[in-house]
Formats: C-alpha cells, structure tokens, sequence
C-alpha cells in the first residue's frame, strides 16, 4: 500500500515536495482537521509537524508512510495517543500533506 500510494502521486504527475512548500500549503493543513491537534513547531495533542519530519529524514518512504497515516489513522509511533482516521482526506491530498511536513525539517 506505501508503495501504491507513491506510484499514484508520480503517476499523477504531483509536484516534488520544494515544489509544495508554499504558503498555500501553510494554511492547507488547516483545512483537513490536522490542526486540531497538531502545530507546525510545537507538540500539542500530536507531535509538532517538524518534530515527524525530523523523525522521519533519510527515509525514502516517509511520504507514503504519512499519507497512509493520514488517512488510516494509528496508534503507538508517538505513545499511547490514538491518529485518529482521516478518510475525508483523498489520497492526493494525504500526499500533498505528507509532502508539505518533510519540508519542514
């Protein structure tokens, strides 16, 4: 599925991640709910969008990895705190996302 969800953002012809880092892109999170317990630069419920691309520089599948997240939700990678599930995220938008946080290292 990491790997389906990669292939569909090249496929779809997604612009890399410098390409996202815009200021579109600072207010877009904040429109599919991730404000609600994430910050850009600081922990909150959910970890800072800078401390998970931190976590997860040097890894080539981290894109994929957070966009599943995103839309299938999880539990254990930051504690105990339930991700909650965000299929009101499309699969394009999860990526967008995913790519937008690992600019922010």
């Amino acid at each position: 599925m990491k790997c389906l969800l990669l292939i569909s953002a090249l496929a779809l012809g997604l612009p890399s991640a410098s390409a996202w880092a815009n200021a579109d892109d600072d207010e877009f999170y904040k429109t599919k709910n991730c404000f609600a317990c994430h910050r850009i630069d600081r922990n909150t419920l959910g970890p800072s969008f800078k401390s998970i691309a931190a976590k997860y520089t040097g890894d080539a599948t981290a894109e994929a990895r957070l966009a599943k997240k995103i839309r299938e939700g999880g539990v254990g990678a930051w504690g105990q705190v339930p991700m909650p599930a965000q299929p009101q995220v499309s699969e394009e938008e999860a990526v967008r996302l995913a790519r937008w946080i690992m600019t922010l290292k």
